[in-house]
């Protein structure tokens, strides 16, 4: 059984508890309020900018050449690709200042950066690989649940169950195998955990859009 079938299995319950959340099924509905949305894109742009760097260390990191390559695309794609994706909506949403950062999005930035630069650099390749993954197999799922035409978060989700995120998604998926495929029992169970952290960071983040999260 390959690494990835493996951390899925082991993370298949965090998966289901995301798309039942109340955050997702609203999207896929159409019905999500709105400043849940524009509370949800402000903070996805701010991880974003940090999710970029987090894949660069890992490029400067890493030993293969071609995963080297990968991950300079990969960072490429964050920083670029998605980032019209935000520009685009924080329009929509007139959205005109950066809010200050939420707790559950400054977590998760300090983990995929902490973990990019100080963990095996094999760790730190499972510990991103949630925001490609899981946003992929939300994507699908929202796709293939919604009937709700012109759904206002449409962009969106065309964006993450689109076929130029699923090649990249296959992509960071191989090198996640590639990887493990030489480590010990050990080092694939310190991946596991890291790829379990962020996918329990995903549904956090959602929740945390969903209840409009502030420090306190």
């Amino acid at each position: 059984m390959k690494w990835t079938e493996k951390a899925w299995t082991h993370t298949e319950g965090i998966y289901h508890a995301i798309v039942e959340m109340p955050f997702i099924q609203e999207l896929i509905t159409g019905t999500l309020a709105p400043e849940k949305f524009k509370f949800y894109i402000a903070q996805d742009a701010i991880y974003l900018n940090h999710f970029g760097r987090a894949l660069s260390l890992i490029a400067a990191r890493i030993h293969d050449q071609d995963h080297v390559l990968q991950f300079i695309q990969f960072a490429q794609g964050a920083i670029v690709v998605e980032k019209a994706l935000h520009t685009s909506y924080f329009k929509t949403l007139d959205i005109k200042a950066q809010p200050p950062i939420s707790p559950t999005c400054h977590h998760y930035t300090n983990f995929v950066l902490s973990t990019a630069a100080l963990a095996q650099v094999e760790v730190a390749v499972a510990s991103v690989l949630p925001c490609f993954w899981i946003y992929k197999a939300v994507g699908d799922h929202i796709l293939s649940q919604s009937k709700q035409p012109n759904n206002p978060y449409q962009q969106w989700i065309d964006t993450y169950a689109g076929e130029e995120f699923a090649i990249l998604v296959e992509k960071a998926l191989h090198i996640a195998n590639a990887l493990a495929r030489k480590c010990t029992h050990t080092q694939q169970t310190q991946m596991l955990e890291a790829y379990e952290k962020g996918c329990y960071l995903e549904w956090k983040f959602w929740d945390s859009a969903w209840h409009l999260e502030e420090w306190t």
